[in-house]
């Protein structure tokens, strides 16, 4: 026998879930059928796959034991079961991803209200020792030599052992703590309770649940059911199963599709992103059923990335039951099917922004993010994607925390608009305070706000929303002038045009022009890009990922009604240009500061603002 101390996050995990006050502790039991339920899962799959394992799968089942005189519990399957390894990898340490998060919001629970948070994180085997003084595993797997038994009370250490005779698959045996209504923890060895909890948790579990040889589950498939006939909890509870995520569903979608290729499917939409929704090594959500059988947990093949938020299951009835990922990536009713669930679930998305607007502003603050990498990645989809995103706008103040559509933003366009303005930035309060903003609401345009990492990058790759193409107000040239406008701009010009050419001789070195603005009205300066240039957001995620960029030189804009501006052409024009060289230094600095942008020497312009200050005295 040997002893081993427990990783730290997850002796932490431990004595949270110990010491902790939850709502209701019958989860635990929903957590160890579903994780037998997994395993017999998998060992099925398995035995399609490996023909030469020797394994019995004619009577998979789940088993539940209980013993009042010695007050224990046991869970046992006849499922895949573990190596030594596996067990001291996922029980003894926790290296699933979102650890230290549900950590933080365990502990937060402690203070707050207690709404349950086991399983949303795959760690539902830690539930036991919410009802348990000390828990024994024993499993085996199928061609492992020996069993392995675990044992623990839940401190600092566990022991690990080798087992001669262990069956195949796994038990959990829980040593109950006594029952205590004050602290609502129920006797578990009755079975009315047992059955109670399997009927509300995992009725609809495929495999049997037998407790004293009783079966106790009806294992009816959900997505197989008419919809009249299943209940909202039930789909709640199923949707917490597949999902590991306490919260009920925002959404539930039903497709059945007959004909030459047959399936059904059942989705959800969370309440709730998943915790590893921008993590790498974060799965989709759809699992792959033929014929009733488990074949894949996270099938990428049936939903694009940017919906792997979405959870549930896809029934096929013409698959083969060996089916391979190579397989599935060639297989053309596949790619039908992916095609068909998409549509579904954008057209869902859709009807819910507009039938239900609450559910649809909490979704999209969810996932919108992620939604919007579909604009990259999904052409064929583009347009139903950009139907259902939202944006912050000038439209509507900070505080009101409104978004708009796209589709209300165009409804709203000034006559003879035909650009659907936007500006991106870190943050809506930075955009919002930038010089490029100043013209457009003076004259009355919206502008939408983008403040997501992915915003940078969708804008260059979408041509347009119902006829009306993007422009950034940052860069390229912003026509918002009217006829008189524009000649009295085009007379300032030729007016200022040596001071232009003057000053783009002193900066050169940073940037590629300079010339008057038609964007400001209070700045003296800001600095844009041109109409293809990456913005300087966006050129900072590049080198922070390590990829160095060609310098890229932007464009300095002055206001000409602007003092400072004014003053720097009377000067220029009286002949005192070698002096005028620090004031073209300064402006230039000034206007990257404005936008919230780096300076390439901060002590050289500190130290022409302090000559130029030490003069005024």
């Amino acid at each position: 026998m040997e002893t081993l101390q427990f990783q730290s996050e997850a002796r932490q995990l431990l004595q949270l879930m110990i010491h902790s006050i939850y709502s209701n502790k019958d989860t635990f039991l929903r957590e160890l059928v579903s994780n037998a339920s997994d395993a017999l899962d998998k060992l099925r799959l398995e035995s399609f796959r490996d023909k030469d394992m020797q394994v019995d799968v004619d009577d998979l089942h789940v088993v539940i034991e209980s013993d009042p005189a010695e007050r224990t519990l046991t869970v046992r399957d006849n499922g895949i079961g573990m190596t030594r390894e596996d067990v001291v990898r996922l029980i003894g340490t926790i290296a699933k991803s979102g650890t230290a998060e549900f950590l933080k919001q365990l502990k937060e629970q402690q203070s707050g209200s207690t709404s349950d948070l086991i399983g949303q994180f795959g760690i539902g085997f830690y539930s036991s020792f919410m009802v348990a003084d000390k828990v024994t595993l024993v499993t085996k797997y199928p061609h492992a030599e020996k069993g392995v038994r675990w044992e623990s009370s839940g401190e600092a250490t566990y022991t690990i052992d080798d087992v001669d005779d262990a069956p195949q698959g796994t038990s959990v045996t829980l040593h109950l703590k006594p029952s205590d209504d004050e602290d609502r923890l129920p006797d578990y060895t009755e079975p009315a309770k047992i059955k109670e909890i399997v009927k509300r948790y995992s009725d609809f579990i495929t495999w049997p649940v037998r407790l004293g040889g009783e079966e106790i589950n009806s294992r009816k498939a959900l997505w197989a059911r008419p919809a009249s006939e299943v209940t909202e909890e039930e789909y709640a509870e199923f949707y917490r199963h597949i999902s590991h995520d306490w919260n009920a569903p925002l959404e539930t979608i039903r497709m059945q599709a007959e004909g030459t290729f047959e399936y059904q499917a059942l989705l959800f939409l969370p309440a709730q992103a998943p915790m590893d929704l921008f993590m790498r090594d974060g799965k989709r959500g759809v699992q792959l059923y033929v014929k009733r059988v488990f074949i894949m947990e996270d099938c990428a093949e049936l939903m694009p990335e940017y919906l792997r938020f979405v959870k549930g299951v896809v029934d096929a009835a013409d698959l083969s039951l060996n089916v391979s990922r190579e397989i599935l990536q060639q297989d053309r009713q596949i790619q039908l099917m992916r095609r068909r669930l998409v549509k579904k679930v954008l057209s869902s998305i859709k009807a819910l922004q507009s039938s239900r607007p609450d559910d649809y502003a909490k979704l999209w603050g969810e996932v919108g993010a992620a939604l919007k990498e579909g604009l990259l990645s999904d052409a064929d989809n583009r347009d139903a994607i950009l139907e259902v995103c939202s944006f912050a706008s000038t439209h509507t103040e900070e505080s009101s925390n409104a978004l708009t559509t796209l589709a209300d933003y165009v409804s709203r366009m000034k006559d003879g608009q035909e650009h659907i303005y936007f500006m991106t930035g870190d943050s809506r309060v930075a955009v919002e305070k930038s010089p490029h903003l100043e013209a457009l609401r003076a004259k009355g345009f919206e502008v939408l706000i983008l403040t997501d990492t992915i915003d940078e990058m969708w804008v260059d790759s979408v041509p347009a929303f119902d006829g009306k193409t993007f422009q950034s107000v940052a860069k390229g040239q912003v026509d918002l002038e009217t006829d008189e406008e524009k000649s009295a701009n085009e007379a300032k010009a030729a007016e200022f045009g040596d001071l232009l050419t003057w000053m783009k001789e002193q900066l050169e070195d940073t940037v590629k022009e300079v010339r008057l603005s038609s964007r400001l009205t209070t700045s003296p300066a800001c600095v844009v890009g041109d109409s293809y240039d990456i913005t300087p957001t966006l050129e900072k995620m590049y080198k922070a990922m390590g990829q160095e960029l060609p310098k890229i030189k932007r464009i300095l804009e002055l206001n000409p009604s602007h003092p400072l501006v004014e003053g720097l052409h009377k000067a220029f024009a009286a002949g005192e240009r070698d002096s005028l060289a620090d004031t073209a230094e300064l402006i230039h600095g000034l206007a990257l500061l404005a936008e919230g942008g780096e300076l390439a020497d901060p002590s050289h312009f500190v130290k022409l603002v302090a000559d130029r200050v030490q003069r005024t005295f």
